[in-house]
């Protein structure tokens, strides 16, 4: 079972500030009390092991509760559905705060900031279960008609404009203009896009999303538009590359994100 890690982060902080807070309130005193009337020569008490333990942890906490839940926060790509722009391995920083802050763990939007446009690379939360975190990129914004055929992309009726890159068997790569933001996408040859086909009416508060590596990737095409209250954020920088255990990191690829 997967570790709710926001949760966790949020429990720990809070107990360990509410033990803090209590012994600053309560405890605190009836030690100083206590030593008050201990007889001459007889050690004072000692603060609980406790209270020393969430003293210490709760500013470490608080701060990285603050920090990746509205500011910025790490996540590592798992598969190569965002290819040639991520690979597997690469560790970003996504952007809390571009789309609005929210709350941790449950979400909720407590400040309007910005909306997604249209060639962001954005994490949101899996629409089929609503916890585990995906990143795409967005293709199409509420209102639009997204139509995908023969592997050429259409927007409200228009033909995305693509050139051809360069072929790297079995994928030929392709610049895309999403109209403010140009990227490359894989293509893979000699397999027919059939399976991700078809035309979809994003609805408002919704977003269409799609994978750069277009024969590769589990996207919108297959479950559907992702709501607003499932985005995570916008992915902005490479930071690091590692691609296992076995082997070592590599800052070759720290950089913005397309």
């Amino acid at each position: 079972m997967d570790i709710d890690f926001p949760l966790v982060l949020v429990v720990l902080t809070f107990a360990s500030g509410l033990i803090w807070l209590a012994d600053i309130l309560f405890l605190r005193k009836r030690r100083l009390l206590a030593s008050e009337t201990d007889i001459a020569g007889e050690e004072a008490p000692k603060e609980p092991y406790l209270v020393d333990l969430s003293r210490s942890f709760f500013p470490v906490l608080a701060i990285v509760l603050i920090l990746r839940s509205f500011l910025v926060e790490p996540f590592q790509i798992p598969s190569g559905s965002m290819l040639p722009t991520l690979e597997v391995g690469d560790f970003i920083l996504v952007n809390k705060y571009a789309y609005g802050l929210r709350l941790p763990v449950s979400g909720t939007k407590i400040l309007d900031i910005g909306d997604p446009a249209r060639g962001d690379v954005m994490v949101f939360r899996y629409p089929k279960d609503g916890e585990t975190n995906y990143i795409k990129r967005v293709i199409g914004l509420p209102g639009d008609t997204v139509r995908y055929r023969d592997k050429q992309l259409f927007i409200n009726g228009q033909q995305v404009g693509s050139e051809f890159v360069v072929r790297l068997p079995p994928v030929e790569v392709r610049r895309e203009d999403l109209g403010e933001v140009e990227h490359d996408i894989f293509l893979t040859m000699g397999r027919p896009g059939a399976a991700g086909e078809g035309e979809w009416e994003v609805p408002e508060g919704h977003y269409f999303m799609m994978g750069d590596n277009r024969d590769n990737s589990n996207d919108s095409r297959y479950w559907g538009t992702v709501p607003e209250e499932l985005i995570v954020g916008k992915a902005f920088a490479i930071w690091m590359h590692w691609q296992s255990l076995t082997s070592l990191p590599s800052f070759k690829r720290v950089g913005g994100i397309e």
